[in-house]
């Protein structure tokens, strides 16, 4: 089997990953912990998926998969801000319910295929030797999520607006003091989470499989969570974290296929297996103090 085959489809396969982590990355580093990724990106594929077989255009299928994602987080917003509610709570009842709306919405086009977005070739850089074809020759989804990431890097760390969002974060009351609109920097950071776990999703039906399928997500926008969390909260390293488990997704896939002699059932594992062993790594190395947002998880409830 061909390197440069293995190594595209490692690429491929990390984009979803990389794409939800960055926005939950941005929701968390303004405070708040959303559990719904899961949720948020089978609402994304569904109703983009949707939206490209009903209209005929895969343009608007991206565009609805990721409103639908941010409408999605906007409810999880109407909780969590608007009635202080438990953030954990939310986020899991916002995953419950955005499998089954997405399973509702999704059943009759079950079967359906749909023409996958065409990869789209750098001029030059797809012609250098062993690795042009694999990094360089890619849908233009991944070009986007590594502009995605750098973008995000200069806006946490070089922005006003930015440094605004990490105080909120950290301590909400004492940005409330400042007289930081909390409320309103979470709520973006929010929908801004909604938008990318519904474009991941998008890239699931419209680019990675062409297709619409029940539990199309596979548990990826829990990796995508964990994934925050293994990147201490910086974008740069979401990438070497996604890529990894881009990795062990695709490179079980390839050793099945080579019928090594080892159980298919073992080697389906093997992402959930690196996850159970990126948490023990995690916990062992960083204890509690994980270096994760001051006002993560807490919720704002403002002075009366």
């Amino acid at each position: 089997m061909s390197y440069e085959l293995v190594l595209f489809t490692i690429v491929t396969a990390s984009t979803p990953f990389l794409l939800a982590a960055l926005g939950e990355l941005v929701t968390e580093r303004a405070g708040v912990l959303n559990l719904g990724v899961e949720g948020m990106m089978a609402m994304g594929a569904a109703c983009g998926f949707a939206a490209a077989i009903t209209f005929d255009s895969n343009a608007i299928g991206v565009l609805v998969g990721m409103l639908a994602g941010m409408l999605t987080a906007a409810v999880f917003a109407l909780a969590v801000l608007g009635f202080a509610a438990n953030q954990v709570g939310c986020g899991l009842a916002l995953t419950i319910f955005g499998l089954g709306v997405a399973g509702m919405i999704g059943n009759r086009f079950v079967g359906l295929r749909r023409i996958q977005i065409a990869p789209t070739e750098i001029p030059f850089l797809s012609d250098i030797p062993f690795i042009g074809k694999a990094l360089f020759s890619h849908d233009i989804f991944v070009y986007v999520s590594i502009i995605l990431t750098v973008l995000v890097a200069w806006f946490l760390s070089r922005t006003r607006l930015g440094l605004m969002l990490r105080s909120v974060g950290e301590n909400h009351v004492s940005a409330q003091a400042l007289g930081l609109p909390v409320r309103r920097i979470r709520l973006g950071a929010i929908l801004f989470g909604g938008a990318c776990s519904g474009l991941a999703g998008v890239y699931l039906s419209l680019v990675y499989t062409g297709f619409w399928a029940a539990n199309i997500t596979a548990s990826k926008g829990w990796i995508a969570v964990l994934l925050v969390v293994f990147a201490a909260w910086r974008p740069v390293w979401l990438v070497v974290g996604a890529y990894i488990f881009g990795a062990a997704s695709v490179l079980q896939l390839h050793a099945q296929a080579a019928q090594l002699g080892i159980p298919s059932q073992l080697l389906s594992s093997v992402p959930y297996v690196v996850t159970i062993v990126v948490l023990v790594i995690l916990a062992w190395v960083h204890g509690r103090n994980a270096g994760g947002p001051g006002s993560l998880g807490n919720p704002y409830i403002t002075d009366r």
